[in-house]
C-alpha cells in the first residue's frame, strides 16, 4: 500500500489547525439515539450531532448540526462546524454559501476564508483568491496554507519573483521547510527556471527522500532540466526500498524510455490543488478526520481527476474505520490508473473489516491471479487470514509469494516474518523458526522479529540467553511497546530472575493495562517474589479482560490454588 502523503512523518502535534470543539471521549451505545425525536430541539440536534461525531458518521453529524444551525443561524461555532462537515463530505458549494455567512460574523475565520479562496481560484479569480486567503487569523496551519495559495495566485498573474519571495518569507515551525522548498520548486519549474527548480527540489529530496510526492517531483523536475540520469538514480534508490510503488515505478519506466513528463503542477490551479492535497494528507487525524478530509475535498474541487488525492482520501477514511465510505472512494479510481491495484488491495482489507472477508479475499485473489508475483496483494490476503486465525491458510498464501522470490533481499523480510507467525500459530515450529531466522538474516535488527523469535524461545524454555539478548535489542529500539517490554519481563521470569521480571512486567502493564496476558504474567511474577495478594489481584484483573479460553482456564486454576513453588511459569 502506498502512503499517499507529501511527508512520511509530519509532527501532527505541531500542526495547529482551525479551532473546533473537543470530541467526546466515550463511544455511544449506537446511533439509535439519532432519531428525529431526539433532534427536535436545538440542544437535541446538537447532542445528536456530537453523538454522530463520536461514531465517526460525518454525514449524520452534518445533518444534525445543520438542524441545530437552523435554530441558531448566527452561531459562529455551529456555522464553522457545519462548514467543515459539509466540505468533509464533498459538499463544496453549500459550504461556500455558509462560508459567506460566517465571514459576515467572523471576518477572519480561517476556514471560511479558505473555502472562499478555493472557490475563487477554481473560477480563475486569482486576485480575489489572494485577497480572501490574506484575510485570515494567524495560526501555523492557516499561515502556511494561506502563504502557499497566495504564492500560486501570484504565479497565476505572472509574478514569479513575488510568488517565490512570498514562500521564502513564511516563518513558522520546522515542518514548514519541506513545503516551502517543494512549492518553490514547482513554481520555478512551471516558469521554466530550471536551475532554481532543481536546487529547491533537491533540498526537499535531501530533507525527506522517502516522501512519495517529493520523490516524484524530484524525478520529474530533474528530467525536465536535462538531468535525466540523476533523476533515474534517485528513483531507483527509492524503488530499492519500496519495490512495488506504482507511482514511482511508472515514472521510472517513463524516464528510462526517454519520455519527458509534464510539470507536477501544469497550471496555477493545479498548484493550489497540490497545496491542499499535501497538507490534507499530512496534518494527521488527532482531532478527527474532518479537517484533513476537508482539505482533500477542496483539492479535488480544484483538480477532480487527481488519483493520488482520491487514494489519500480513501486511506484517511479507512484509517478512521469508515470502510463503507472508503470503498466508495476507492471505487472512483479508474481501472487504468497506476493506483487501481493499491485501491483494490485497500478495498479487500476494508471488506474484511466489514466482516465481508470472503468478498475481500476474492478481490485480492483476482489481483494475485492477474499477477502471481504481487507480494503486496499476497501479504494482504495472508494477513486477512492470519487476523481471522486461519493460520494454515495464511501460511499457504505466504508460501505462494515466497515461491516467486528468486533472490531474497531486505525488502522481503516481512513476508518471511508473516509466514513464521502463521506457522508458529499452526504448531509448525520447525518451519516457523526457519522463517523467523530468514527474516532476521534479511533484516537483522527488526524489533518485531527479534521479539517474536526471542519470546518464542524463552516461552519454550530453549535458547534462553540468546532469546533474552534478542528481546533486549528489541526493547532498546521500542522502549514504549508494551508487548515487547512484556517479552523481556517474561524472559527474566523464565530465567528465574523474578525481581527483574517484576520491574519489566510492571512497566509493560503500565503501557498496556488492557492486555490479559501481560497482567497474567505480572501476577505470576508477583507470586514468585512473595507478593501473593498483588498476584491474586493481577490474575483477577487478567480474568476480567476476556483472555483466550485456554488462558482463562489456567488463570482460574491459579486463582484457586496459586502457583506451586517449583512452577516454571508455563501457565502464564
Amino acid at each position: 500500500m502506498i502512503a499517499p502523503r507529501l511527508l512520511t512523518s509530519l509532527v501532527a502535534a505541531g500542526v495547529i489547525a482551525f479551532s473546533f470543539g473537543a470530541r467526546a471521549e466515550t463511544e455511544p451505545s449506537g446511533l439509535a439515539l439519532l432519531k428525529a425525536p431526539y433532534a427536535s430541539s436545538l440542544a437535541g440536534s446538537y447532542l445528536a450531532g456530537r453523538s454522530a461525531d463520536v461514531a465517526r458518521d460525518l454525514k449524520a453529524a452534518a445533518t444534525y448540526f445543520s438542524a441545530a444551525l437552523a435554530r441558531d443561524p448566527d452561531n459562529p461555532i455551529l456555522l464553522e462546524r457545519v462548514i467543515v462537515l459539509r466540505i468533509a463530505n464533498g459538499e463544496i458549494e453549500p459550504a461556500g454559501e455558509l462560508a459567506d455567512r460566517l465571514v459576515g460574523i467572523d471576518r477572519l475565520n480561517p476556514l471560511a476564508r479558505l473555502v472562499r479562496s478555493t472557490i475563487a481560484f477554481k473560477e480563475g479569480e486569482y486576485d480575489l483568491a489572494r485577497t480572501e486567503i490574506e484575510e485570515t487569523a494567524p495560526a501555523p496551519l492557516a499561515i502556511l496554507t494561506g502563504g502557499l495559495i497566495t504564492a500560486w495566485s501570484e504565479q497565476a498573474g505572472g509574478k514569479v519573483d513575488d510568488a517565490l519571495a512570498t514562500i521564502e518569507a513564511l516563518s513558522g515551525p520546522s515542518w514548514y521547510g519541506i513545503f516551502q522548498d517543494y512549492h518553490q520548486a514547482l513554481i520555478a519549474d512551471l516558469a521554466g527556471r530550471k536551475d532554481e527548480a532543481v536546487e529547491r527540489i533537491t533540498e526537499a529530496f535531501n530533507a525527506d527522500g522517502s516522501a512519495l510526492r517529493v520523490v516524484e517531483a524530484y524525478g520529474i523536475i530533474l528530467a525536465r532540466a536535462g538531468q535525466r540520469q540523476d533523476a533515474i538514480v534517485g528513483l531507483r534508490a527509492f524503488i530499492a526500498e519500496q519495490p512495488n510503488n506504482p507511482v514511482i515505478g511508472a515514472l521510472l519506466a517513463q524516464l528510462e524510455s526517454g519520455v519527458t513528463p509534464p510539470p507536477v503542477a501544469a497550471t496555477p490551479v493545479e498548484g493550489a490543488a497540490e497545496v491542499l492535497y499535501g497538507l490534507g494528507a499530512a496534518i494527521g487525524t488527532d482531532q478527527g478526520t474532518e479537517l484533513p478530509a476537508a482539505y482533500l475535498h477542496l483539492s479535488r474541487h480544484l483538480k477532480p481527476g487527481a488519483d493520488l488525492t482520491l487514494m489519500a482520501l480513501g486511506d484517511l477514511l479507512f484509517g478512521a474505520e469508515r470502510c463503507e465510505d472508503a470503498l466508495q472512494v476507492y471505487d472512483l479510481i479508474p481501472a487504468a490508473s497506476t493506483l487501481k491495484r493499491n485501491a483494490e488491495i485497500q478495498s479487500g482489507l476494508c471488506l474484511d473489516l466489514l466482516e465481508r472477508t470472503d468478498e475481500g479475499a476474492a478481490r485480492l485473489n483476482a489481483l494475485i491471479a492477474a499477477d502471481p508475483e504481487d507480494l503486496d496483494a499476497i501479504a494482504a490476503l495472508g494477513n486477512i487470514y492470519r487476523g481471522r486465525e486461519r493460520f494454515a491458510e495464511a501460511a499457504e498464501i505466504y508460501s505462494k509469494g515466497i515461491a516467486t522470490i528468486a533472490e531474497p533481499n531486505v525488502s522481503h523480510w516481512r513476508i518471511y516474518y508473516f509466514r513464521g507467525v502463521a506457522n508458529e500459530r499452526s504448531k509448525n515450529w520447525p518451519q516457523a523458526e526457519a522463517d523467523l531466522k530468514q527474516a532476521l538474516e534479511l533484516s537483522p535488527d527488526q524489533p518485531q522479529v527479534l521479539n517474536y523469535l526471542g519470546y518464542s524461545w524463552v516461552d519454550m524454555g530453549i535458547n534462553l540467553e540468546e532469546g533474552l539478548d534478542m528481546i533486549r535489542k528489541a526493547v532498546e529500539q521500542r522502549p514504549n511497546d508494551g508487548y515487547i517490554v512484556d517479552s523481556l519481563g517474561w524472559a527474566y521470569y523464565r530465567l528465574g530472575r523474578y525481581q527483574e521480571a517484576v520491574e519489566q512486567l510492571e512497566r509493560a502493564a503500565e503501557l498496556r493495562p488492557e492486555d490479559a496476558v501481560i497482567n497474567d504474567h505480572l501476577g505470576d511474577a508477583y507470586w514468585q517474589v512473595g507478593r501473593k495478594l498483588e498476584a491474586t489481584f493481577q490474575w483477577s484483573h487478567a480474568r476480567d479482560l476476556d483472555p483466550e479460553p485456554a488462558d482463562l482456564e489456567k488463570i482460574v486454576k491459579k486463582l484457586e490454588s496459586g502457583l506451586a513453588s517449583d512452577d516454571s511459569g508455563r501457565d502464564g
